[in-house]
């Protein structure tokens, strides 16, 4: 696997895969804290708005679902997790980051009724700027913790979730409520989308770019989309 394009030089021998994820979401829902907690396993409560574009990273092994249900074979990950500005301001900036990322964790925050309207507005700009029409998304209602409160009710998020085929989860940045979880399910799926690349003999021989990334992000392109 370590011909897979996924490394260069000296870091060949560290990981197999590099993988990008987005987080995206309203300003203030939580996504800087939510990716803190996942990579440092702390939280901090000071609200300080992303300016632009930030990432954390994280190395973790990955074993990829199989159908028996027996442990697939292991995959050294190293994860990039982009932190986008939420403000409209910075729209621009942060779009041009959405082709190059494989997998999405969505936000919005379980006490404000404007960051649940607007999910379908980042699911349109994500359907026109993502490397094709149905990216992996995962849909996160953060601040489960603060349950006295929460204005958004379970069953309209479910409603929004089977709509537009979303797996979803309550996560809380504060206490770490289901937060690896969520990300550990947008590693199973894009991984499965990637194998289910590789499997169907479209990733083209010759290409030097991590993991078929080139071959993901042309799918609109040769579509016509």
């Amino acid at each position: 696997m370590g011909d897979s394009g996924a490394t260069h030089g000296s870091a060949a021998s560290e990981y197999d895969y590099l993988i990008k994820f987005l987080a995206l979401g309203d300003s203030g829902v939580g996504k800087t804290s939510f990716l803190f907690q996942y990579t440092d396993g702390s939280f901090h409560s000071k609200f300080i708005s992303t300016v632009g574009i930030d990432f954390r990273e994280k190395r973790v092994v990955h074993r990829l679902p199989t159908l028996d249900g027996n442990p697939g074979r292991s995959q050294r990950i190293h994860l990039q997790l982009w932190d986008t500005a939420g403000q409209e301001r910075f729209r621009s900036l942060t779009t041009a980051f959405f082709r190059d990322a494989m997998g999405f964790l969505l936000l919005f925050d379980l006490t404000s009724e404007q960051s649940f309207l607007n999910i379908r507005n980042w699911i349109a700009q994500l359907q026109t700027h993502a490397y094709c029409e149905n990216p992996d998304i995962v849909l996160c209602g953060n601040k489960a913790d603060l349950e006295d409160l929460r204005v958004i009710d379970e069953d309209r998020i479910r409603e929004l979730a089977e709509k537009y085929g979303l797996t979803y989860f309550e996560t809380s940045a504060a206490t770490g409520q289901n937060v690896t979880k969520a990300v550990e399910t947008l590693l199973d799926l894009v991984m499965i989308r990637m194998e289910k690349t590789i499997d169907s003999g479209s990733i083209k021989n010759g290409r030097n770019k991590v993991n078929g990334q080139y071959e993901l992000s042309e799918t609109k392109e040769e579509s016509g989309g």
